[in-house]
């Protein structure tokens, strides 16, 4: 039997090129992203759709607060107070990582960023399967509010758009951070 310790498993990591390790990183997020899809859809056969997402909200809810401490850690930060630093983690969570295209603005001058999801995968997956759009608008948002809040209790978060809001032409969904000083 072979004993692997986690410092064995850094060392063994650092082995990889850096493009192997970058597909390994994606194929994990994807994982937690398919984990949740599939959870969410037994629970939503069994309790339907409305249960589903209150235990979805719940669920990212928490894991956006682990989420942002860590993001804030690893990245070197003490305190999120420019919206520069704070468009940096959010494009870092597995959230957004997940997403094949985003794209994000920064508005320092409004202490305001902006970030679209132009290709979401869960809404084109749901709708391949034939389940139809998840209205993800308030899990969604609510991950997001707890993940600023954690960064910075000024830092607020709006939805510019998304569903069950009708889809924009050019992206699924929209938000928008403003830091109030």
């Amino acid at each position: 039997m072979n004993h692997i310790s986690r410092n064995h498993d850094r060392v063994r990591l650092a082995e990889l090129s850096k493009d192997k390790l970058i597909d390994l990183l994606f194929i994990q997020v994807k994982n937690i992203w398919r984990v949740d899809g599939l959870y969410f859809q037994e629970i939503e056969k069994s309790f339907g759709v409305d249960n589903a997402a209150k235990i979805d909200r719940l669920v990212w809810e928490s894991l956006a607060k682990i989420e942002a401490r860590d993001l804030k850690n690893m990245f070197g930060y003490t305190y999120i107070n420019d919206i520069k630093s704070l468009m940096e983690l959010l494009i870092n969570t597995s959230w957004a990582l997940y997403q094949e295209e985003k794209k994000y603005y920064v508005h320092e001058e409004r202490s305001e960023g902006e970030l679209y999801v132009v290709k979401c995968r869960i809404q084109e997956a749901r709708i391949r399967k034939g389940l139809g759009i998840f209205p993800c608008r308030n899990v969604r948002f609510n991950y997001l509010r707890s993940f600023v809040e954690e960064l910075n209790a000024r830092i607020k978060v709006e939805a510019i758009s998304c569903p069950p809001d009708m889809k924009e032409p050019g992206y699924w969904c929209g938000w928008r951070f403003k830091i109030y000083k």
